[in-house]
């Protein structure tokens, strides 16, 4: 499969699938005759895998272990719910974090009059830091 197919087949762009080729987290393509990038069926399911995985806010890096992890024999579901707790926890603190910016948010859009006047508490809040 060549790699517009590829990229229709896992809605990811070609320009990510090369990406991804580069940084290692899919094996090299075979090359046809005509040098274009030939992706197998293995290669498309590690697409899928990775995309996945990053769907759920994992980095590329954690993408890639936990592609790494899934291709082993040995390996043990330990590994990966640590991964998946240390995540866990990340993402738990992005949404207390955007949970405060919420109710800052919030707070300053209900105080503003949203009128004629030149008086914002929006622009208050953000000069007073």
């Amino acid at each position: 499969m060549n790699i517009a197919e590829a990229a229709k087949h896992t809605g990811l762009s070609s320009k990510t699938i090369r990406y991804y080729e580069k940084e290692g987290v899919i094996p090299p393509a075979k090359r046809s005759a005509n040098g274009y990038r030939l992706y197998d069926v293995g290669q498309l399911e590690s697409l899928l895998f990775v995309k996945r995985a990053r769907g759920l806010g994992f980095s590329l890096n954690d993408s890639h272990e936990l592609l790494l992890i899934s291709q082993d024999p040995r390996r043990t579901s330990a590994a990966v719910k640590q991964k998946a707790e240390e995540h866990l926890l990340k993402v738990n603190t992005q949404i207390e974090q955007m949970q405060k910016i919420k109710d800052v948010l919030e707070s300053v859009v209900g105080e503003c009059l949203g009128d004629d006047q030149s008086a914002c508490p929006i622009l208050d809040k953000l000069s007073q830091g």
